[in-house]
């Protein structure tokens, strides 16, 4: 809904009631908290000024909307801002970043989707919320997607596949598009066609001092350089533009289940396997509980090479054990990316996870006993896979840095209401100190709860002086911090 244009006196004379979808008019003063955390104060003619400017909504705490507004995917973050701007466009995106330069307000940016870490919501600060833009035009003769940056990877899924086309975008359909991207955007055809970041080509970006500039590989390059992997650390994205490739709309995948008592052979075998697999070949592994609480081992499969020689290039991953479930087959491609869709609902997460070159027999005997000496019914084990196309790639090519990995390991504790929150978190911790030793680096995405300044530099590798430098041209104080921060040279 689009507010009506008033003017200043008519707004002045306007009661409560007549905001049914904004909140009343502010008439004292809001407390907010600053860039440096310290309290501050909001003038109601300011806090009114800035919702003149909008086309979208301002809600306050109290507004209808509001509660809503400030719940996350992530339930274990239950924060309350000051004020959150639902923008409408880029220039309600514009607006906010002067808001919160100008007042020097803590500021979150919210995509459409996730936000593991909780770091797209903040306590007593301005979120700047992107998930009323939704917009998205295909071009299949250029094949190129124009996304706005509320859109989830199910909208692209289908609407790119109306002609056969497809991004590279994750393995869960609800996740927001603009966060997996820029912090990466591992997913099912990233072997084959490289990570999410890798396939953007253009972007329209809101910079720290307000101005909306084009990015490509001809306007702005380093930006765009520092958008591939570098995070939400350099403005705020209002459209991003992707390469297109052809694949679907059916290819062969679905879930592999063994019990767990053939988890060590399993993996093992299946290390075997995936370093000889084909590009076109994807597969994330599972050992987690199943619903009638016995743990399972699931591969979850994509090939998205010809159909008819999935059955051939998956029969070896077929003949490991003797699984329980075999849905391996021709599917819609949108089907598999949803497939997973179930087993994420919102709730509440805490994860952990690192990259490793390949699976060992040492990394398989760690995760299995912690495992048999620690179960536990809302924990679950993940190995997703990397290499590729993926590894083809410079490091420092794109701000993204670990080319060389072969795969993540990834530890999630889940929990349905708060009392479980701290033996799940001690579950996670204590599942990846033992595989940490055998990890190098981790990926932001899944990341950002408690993580160190030493990791997140050591994060960025060789490219983190470039990304500091970069930081410190287009947000010298530092305003979008609420990432895997880049702090400013």
């Amino acid at each position: 809904m689009q507010r009506r244009a008033f003017c200043a006196t008519g707004l002045a004379a306007l009661t409560a009631a007549s905001w049914p979808s904004y909140g009343a008019l502010v008439t004292a003063d809001v407390p907010a908290i600053g860039l440096d955390g310290r309290q501050l104060v909001l003038k109601p003619k300011d806090v009114e000024d800035f919702r003149r400017r909008l086309r979208g909504q301002l809600l306050l705490a109290g507004a209808e909307g509001y509660d809503s507004a400030r719940t996350i995917w992530n339930r274990a973050f239950d924060r309350k801002p000051a004020l959150i701007a639902r923008c409408a466009g880029a220039a309600d995106v514009t607006a906010a970043v002067n808001f919160a330069r100008s007042e020097g307000l803590l500021t979150a940016v919210r995509g459409g989707g996730h936000s593991l870490s909780g770091q797209s919501v903040c306590d007593g600060g301005l979120v700047i919320d992107l998930s009323q833009m939704g917009g998205i035009r295909i071009d299949p003769l250029a094949k190129r997607a124009r996304v706005e940056p509320g859109v989830r990877l199910a909208h692209v899924d289908q609407e790119a596949q109306a002609f056969g086309l497809a991004v590279p975008l994750g393995t869960v359909s609800d996740t927001g598009a603009a966060g997996l991207t820029l912090g990466g955007g591992f997913g099912r055809l990233c072997r084959k066609y490289g990570l999410a970041c890798d396939n953007l080509t253009g972007a329209d970006l809101v910079t720290a001092d307000g101005r909306l500039v084009k990015v490509s590989a001809q306007d702005n390059p380093d930006l765009l350089w520092g958008l591939r992997g570098g995070g939400g650390n350099f403005g705020v994205v209002t459209s991003f533009e992707y390469r297109l490739h052809t694949v679907g709309p059916t290819m062969f995948g679905g879930e592999l289940v063994y019990p767990f008592s053939q988890a060590r052979e399993l993996l093992r075998g299946f290390a075997d396997f995936i370093a000889a697999a084909p590009d076109e070949l994807f597969v994330f592994v599972f050992l987690a509980p199943a619903p009638d609480h016995q743990r399972v081992v699931v591969f979850d499969v994509c090939y998205c090479g010809p159909v008819d020689q999935g059955e051939r290039v998956l029969a070896p991953l077929r003949k490991l054990g003797k699984p329980v479930k075999d849905g391996l087959a021709p599917t819609p491609y949108v089907d598999l990316q949803s497939a997973d869709d179930a087993g994420n609902p919102p709730g509440r997460y805490y994860i952990k996870g690192g990259y490793i070159k390949q699976i060992t027999a040492e990394l398989s005997n760690a995760i299995v006993d912690y495992l048999e000496h620690s179960p536990a019914d809302n924990g679950v084990v993940a190995i997703s896979q990397f290499g590729g196309a993926i590894g083809r790639i410079k490091p420092a090519a794109t701000a993204y840095w670990h080319r060389e990995p072969n795969h993540e390991v990834i530890v999630i504790g889940f929990w349905d209401d708060a009392t479980g929150a701290e033996g799940t978190t001690q579950w996670v911790r204590g599942a990846f100190k033992a595989l940490e030793p055998l990890t190098d680096g981790y990926y932001v995405n899944h990341g950002g709860y408690d993580e160190s300044e030493r990791r997140i530099r050591a994060n960025y590798g060789d490219n983190y002086a470039r990304l500091a430098a970069l930081k410190k041209r287009y947000d010298p104080q530092n305003l979008f911090r609420l990432n895997a921060n880049i702090k400013p040279a």
